[in-house]
């Protein structure tokens, strides 16, 4: 009897001793966490924990909300996946989201009266130029003068979040804000598309659509072959034709595209207007997921609709429990320590 079972037990053993072991490890714990961390706030933890996972996941609704916060947590996760390619840690994707917002509501004000069809193109060209320059600045610096990549990109978000701030209070605010410190209102022609009646946008099909051609170009192109040997050893690179300081200059660019686009549409479809504490931290949890997804592009795709879950059921929190939303933050926490512990502990164990 034994003999006869153990040909179907053994490759279920060795499937949870992989990767899907891990998962199931890493969500096993983190929902002990979670009804652990309801249950000392005095709540009756089962029933909120349901409540967290309708809240975003339950129903048509609360998934559209998910994959509206999903969008730009993808597009910020890719702007730092790419460089990591080459070997370089970007945690610039909140400025570089900032400056992508920036120059593509001054495309929006610059030519608001124009139809839809220039402005809509006007809009995302400079929400890409911004990003992009946000990204590129920190590659110039380290490829001319060895500034480190990740000091700089940090001390630029501030920058970019500052410059936003100057502009809504500034030469930007609308007038007839009655001191409310943001832009006018986007008009119909530089609002992205939506998809059936949903705030779900066009940036979450970019994001998509971005880290499908991403994989493709870094896994089966000659460039990406090139961003492996850069990576490894720059010095063979050369001797092959293979710059290190273009390529850093390109993935540093593209990354900061990326983010720009996730500006321009939280700006665009989400606010409706550019003003202050437009991307609630998707910078740095792009960043995470990243890392959490050891910077495969497709592998980001599921982890940031899982992020963008957590947060949406945040208002499920504060709705239901009176919890205040920085319980979504700690959750989120908690997750991000519970999957790079765990993760951890399964390469040491496949080492041994």
């Amino acid at each position: 009897m034994t003999n006869a079972t153990q040909p179907v037990l053994k490759p279920g053993l060795r499937l949870l001793a992989g990767p899907a072991g891990a998962v199931l490890v890493m969500a096993i714990i983190f929902v002990v966490a979670t009804l652990a961390f309801f249950a000392i706030n005095g709540r009756e933890a089962v029933s909120l924990f349901q409540e967290m996972v309708m809240g975003a996941f339950g129903d048509s609704y609360s998934f559209s909300e998910t994959l509206v916060k999903t969008a730009p947590i993808l597009l910020t996760a890719l702007a730092v996946a790419l460089p990591a390619r080459l070997g370089l840690i970007s945690v610039g994707g909140e400025g570089q989201l900032y400056l992508g917002a920036l120059f593509g509501t001054g495309a929006v004000l610059a030519a608001v009266d124009q139809p839809g069809w220039i402005l809509m193109p006007l809009m995302l060209t400079g929400a890409m130029a911004g990003g992009a320059l946000w990204g590129v600045i920190p590659g110039l610096l380290k490829t001319r003068l060895g500034v480190n990549e990740t000091i700089s990109t940090l001390l630029l978000n501030y920058v970019g979040i500052l410059l936003v701030s100057f502009v809504v209070h500034g030469p930007w605010k609308n007038p007839n804000s009655l001191g409310w410190p943001a832009t006018i209102e986007f008009p119909a022609g530089a609002i992205l598309p939506q998809f059936f009646d949903t705030r779900v946008h066009m940036g979450l099909v970019f994001g998509i659509v971005a880290a499908v051609i991403l994989h493709i170009l870094v896994t089966r192109s000659r460039w990406g072959l090139g961003l492996q040997v850069s990576r490894s050893n720059p010095r063979v690179g050369a001797t092959a034709g293979i710059s290190y300081e273009r390529n850093v200059l390109i993935v540093m660019a593209v990354g900061g595209l990326l983010a720009g686009l996730a500006g321009i549409a939280e700006a665009s479809v989400i606010q409706n207007r550019l003003q202050d504490g437009l991307a609630s931290g998707y910078g740095m949890t792009g960043f995470l997921v990243a890392w959490l997804a050891g910077q495969h592009f497709l592998r980001i795709i599921p982890l940031s609709v899982l992020m963008g879950g957590l947060l949406a059921s945040a208002d499920s929190l504060q709705l239901y429990a009176q919890l205040p939303k920085a319980s979504a933050d700690i959750l989120q926490a908690l997750l991000f320590i519970i999957v790079l512990a765990v993760a951890s502990l399964w390469g040491r164990r496949r080492n041994t």
